[in-house]
């Protein structure tokens, strides 16, 4: 990463506004490449102006408005209920562009669906695969890569392939579902990698592999490290037989106390997250605060006794000696009867990232992150279509611990979280 944009995102403020990225992002290198992005994180404000909360919509529509004749625009993405950003897609196609769709099944059965997005799409680029252009969806209640039911399509991110070989590249992993709340009540946030092939290369591997959507020969994508990225796809099946949790592998080379310069330091672990719900992941942060990390967690949604019938992460971050937590979930307009319908004015923090500051794989002063669609799930790692991206950048992580203290301050019921929403006893909206 250059120096001028590192030195950006190290004056980045807890939001980035459209209108900073119009004038700060755009890049005029070379007129094949003339849409406004660059490599750097980008978060939307729900809180903001228009512009604020469709920050991230902004870089998918600049790609596909500033896409040439001939190139690529590939999509996989869970809820696309956003006709303007269709259009766009669809005007793209019209001029030359080969636009490449793999959406949820749910695109058609959701009971939130516009009903309007898909049959534009569908019928402006088609379903046969094996043209230029397309629109798929997974099978019927299940991920493109599983046969397992239920399972989905999470993903959400797009490349952008100027000339089909990578030359010219662009991908963007979001948080983000194209959906009036995801823009106006969800905290989101997404990643640009811009013109690097390591990342276009394993993005384009994976959406290749949802568009064939061959479960049978689907296998766990090992990380595979090309400095500073490394990236995860899922689904990671019950029976890998790879041990263990990706996540907890993850935490697994953090040492939360360590001794630096003759002095005593501790790591640090944050985490922003829509749905926590993984013991394995939450049985490790506990343990990882009682050795010495300082461990934050801001949340959505987790499973607790109220909603299983036995005792879940909720009550296991809550022990004694846990984690700070935190968590959003908030009807905004306080009015319950409107809490839990479709269109329900609810925040809640949607992204699913993770931060690393300290001593990680025995190295010390490291800031790493991981964003992508992977909640803290069960589903997440063993059944549904995911992708996460490492980002070893410290600008890049600042920008992150931005955020995430943004966040925390707009987290509502924040500590006061024994609530029936934010135990999963009451589902949220994304549920």
């Amino acid at each position: 990463m250059n120096s001028a944009i590192s030195a950006w995102l190290r004056r980045a403020g807890t939001v980035l506004s459209a209108a900073l990225l119009a004038t700060t992002l755009r890049t005029a290198a070379d007129p094949a490449r003339a849409h406004a992005v660059t490599t750097g994180p980008v978060f939307n404000n729900p809180a903001g102006t228009v512009a604020e909360q469709q920050a991230i919509r902004s870089q998918f529509l600049s790609l596909a408005e500033g896409a040439q004749s001939g190139s690529y625009l590939k999509l996989a993405v869970y809820h696309f209920w956003d006709t303007g950003l269709a259009q766009a897609f669809v005007d793209a196609h019209n001029r030359g562009v080969n636009v490449q769709m793999v959406l949820d099944s749910s695109e058609t059965t959701s009971s939130h669906d516009d009903g309007a997005t898909y049959p534009m799409l569908r019928d402006a680029l088609g379903t046969d695969t094996s043209a230029k252009s397309f629109i798929s969806l997974c099978g019927t209640d299940h991920a493109c890569n599983s046969t397992v039911v239920p399972s989905i399509n999470h993903n959400k991110f797009l490349i952008y392939d100027y000339d089909g070989s990578g030359g010219y590249s662009t991908v963007i992993q979001s948080s983000s579902n194209f959906s009036p709340s995801s823009y106006s009540k969800f905290w989101n946030d997404a990643m640009v990698v811009d013109n690097d092939r390591g990342v276009y290369l394993a993005y384009t591997q994976y959406f290749g592999k949802l568009a064939a959507q061959d479960p049978a020969s689907w296998e766990y994508l090992t990380p595979t490290t090309y400095s500073p990225y490394a990236y995860y796809f899922f689904p990671r099946p019950a029976d890998d037989p790879r041990p263990g949790d990706t996540v907890t592998g993850i935490l697994d080379n953090v040492i939360c106390t360590y001794t630096e310069s003759g002095a005593t330091k501790h790591s640090t672990v944050r985490v922003g997250m829509y749905k926590f719900t993984r013991q394995a992941v939450a049985d490790k942060l506990v343990q990882m605060k009682k050795d010495g990390c300082a461990v934050d967690i801001v949340y959505t949604e987790t499973d607790s006794a109220d909603s299983t019938g036995s005792a879940g992460t909720w009550e296991t971050l809550h022990a004694t000696g846990g984690p700070t937590l935190r968590c959003f979930s908030w009807d905004d307009d306080g009015d319950e009867a409107t809490a839990g319908s479709a269109a329900t004015p609810r925040q809640i923090i949607h992204s699913k990232f993770l931060l690393i500051e300290g001593k990680y794989a025995d190295k010390t002063g490291r800031k790493v992150m991981w964003t992508g669609s992977h909640n803290f799930t069960g589903p997440a790692l063993t059944k549904n279509d995911e992708a996460l991206l490492k980002v070893d950048d410290a600008a890049v992580y600042d920008a992150y611990v931005s955020r995430f203290t943004a966040v925390r301050s707009a987290a509502k019921p924040g500590t006061a979280d024994n609530t029936p929403e934010c135990k999963g006893v009451t589902t949220t909206p994304e549920t």
